[in-house]
């Protein structure tokens, strides 16, 4: 009989193990503030999306687990299969890659520019860019807002005039103050960061957000690994996709409020 008890304890500990390992969420994403955030020990909070997600997933008995990695890492651990999903990824139409995306946007987001205070510079179409010094990150694609834009970023004859920066958690910030040093011109990026970065930074006598930005918004949607069975891939995209629907409205502004920033009209 005692065996049979230690027994029946152990067959219930491994069925509880497997069980939360199946419903486990590794989910891979970028700092990207305030949509995604790398928490610190002072400032726990993880973005408004990671803020969605978890919101959206654990309501369905789901635990995430976390890798705060830059974007091209997390793309490819997707990929290989050591992340079930990126919450966030530019949606430039279907692609030969090793991920499938959510049919649901997770935001489209209107861009904006960047500049010094002092600088009358304003986007008016691609020739507008020239002699610009232009910032930007390591694998990011603008394609979805302006095709042209990308285009012109990618161009090897304009390589003099394009900065790469690369980091791992600290991208944008170092950018705003190239910017702010006259290392750089100008950056594009989506509004809701540039409102956020400039607050946090203390930077707005220094630095301004000038407008028209890019022709189209700015479209992202969740990325699931194909490394995933079929079965189980589509029930995560189900849930992020009635899950974000759920969210629209009172509930994402609310998110947006937590952290400072809001969609101009």
């Amino acid at each position: 009989m005692h065996r049979l008890f230690v027994f029946m304890l152990l067959l219930t500990a491994t069925m509880v193990a497997n069980t939360s390992q199946a419903a486990t969420l590794k989910v891979c994403y970028d700092q990207w503030a305030p949509m995604t955030i790398f928490p610190s020990q002072d400032a726990p909070e993880r973005g408004v999306i990671i803020d969605m997600l978890e919101h959206i997933y654990t309501s369905h008995g789901y635990t995430l687990e976390y890798y705060e990695v830059p974007l091209a890492r997390g793309l490819s651990m997707v990929e290989d299969g050591l992340c079930d999903m990126l919450p966030e990824y530019v949606f430039s139409g279907p692609k030969d890659t090793g991920f499938v995306y959510a049919e649901e946007k997770t935001f489209a987001y209107i861009t904006a520019f960047v500049v010094r205070q002092d600088d009358p510079w304003r986007y008016n179409g691609i020739q507008s860019m020239n002699g610009r010094r232009i910032a930007t990150g390591p694998g990011w694609d603008y394609s979805s807002a302006s095709l042209e834009y990308q285009k012109y970023i990618d161009d090897p004859r304009n390589a003099d005039f394009i900065e790469v920066i690369s980091g791992y958690d600290d991208v944008v910030d170092r950018i705003f103050t190239m910017i702010k040093e006259n290392r750089v011109d100008l950056y594009a990026d989506n509004e809701l960061v540039l409102q956020y970065v400039l607050n946090r930074l203390d930077m707005n006598d220094d630095l301004k957000i000038v407008r028209p930005g890019l022709e189209k918004k700015l479209v992202e949607r969740a990325i699931f690994s194909k490394k995933i069975p079929l079965e189980k891939r589509q029930q995560l995209i189900r849930i992020w996709n009635e899950g974000r629907l759920s969210m629209k409205g009172e509930k994402e502004n609310v998110l947006l409020e937590k952290y400072g920033v809001r969609f101009e009209e």
